[in-house]
């Protein structure tokens, strides 16, 4: 990979910015500054590094993150903080995307990477990974039947439809543990709403066979490795 590529993909500045970086002698490999930015490099081999600060390279990036309330699900958002913001160095170089989006007063797992595989693997209707949420209703469950059946809500576009049938757990007299295949648009509260309760708390815990990290507080995120995201896409 052309070295001024790579320092770009991990956002050191623009093609000139870099060119002048190595022009200056602020960019070595292996200990020997580096006068051509256009060095074939192997990021996975090589130490690379920039003002003299090592050079953090992954191909593939997987992090785990327990997202608080009061986030966004987003890269940006002009009002919220986002969860793509609460990353710092060295993961803010990374380009990540969304695994899965939760709503901005929903807390609980996200996966974040820069792999589109995974990405599409996870969010993908036809790949039917389940998600699970803890949720904590207005009012004591008594008959949750219809959320097993399906019930019928109304989508993203305001469209109504079937949802897939729920696997369903009481784990009190308010709450609930639920699973669900889909992501459509508010659907565990649209889902509980439709059988007369409301959602007055809502956390996801895991993604497929991948549970959030109980050590992991609010905000905060860890690195996964391949295996680890195996099972979030089975």
């Amino acid at each position: 990979m052309r070295l001024d590529k790579l320092l770009g993909n991990l956002k050191y500045g623009s093609r000139s910015d870099i060119k002048d970086a190595v022009k200056d002698g602020r960019v070595t490999v292996d200990g020997i500054v580096i006068s051509d930015p256009g060095l074939d490099v192997n990021p996975e081999t090589s130490m690379i590094a920039f003002d003299g600060e090592p050079v953090f390279y992954r191909k593939w990036v997987y992090l785990m993150m327990n997202k608080p309330k009061g986030v966004v699900s987003a890269n940006e958002d002009s009002i919220h903080p986002t969860a793509v913001g609460l990353l710092q160095h060295p993961y803010d170089r990374f380009d990540v995307s969304i695994c899965g989006r939760l709503d901005l007063d929903t807390e609980g797992l996200l996966v974040l990477t820069n792999d589109g595989d995974v990405l599409h693997r996870i969010i993908s209707p036809k790949a039917e990974v389940f998600k699970t949420y803890e949720v904590e209703l207005k009012s004591p469950l008594h008959d949750y039947s219809q959320l097993e059946t399906g019930v019928r809500i109304k989508d993203g576009k305001e469209q109504y439809y079937i949802t897939l049938p729920a696997q369903v757990e009481p784990t009190g007299e308010r709450t609930c543990r639920i699973r669900i295949s889909e992501g459509k648009f508010h659907q565990v509260k649209r889902m509980i709403e439709a059988i007369g309760n409301e959602v007055v708390g809502l956390r996801r815990t895991a993604i497929g066979g991948l549970t959030l990290d109980p050590t992991l507080a609010p905000g905060a995120y860890r690195e996964m490795d391949y295996e680890e995201v195996l099972r979030a896409i089975g």
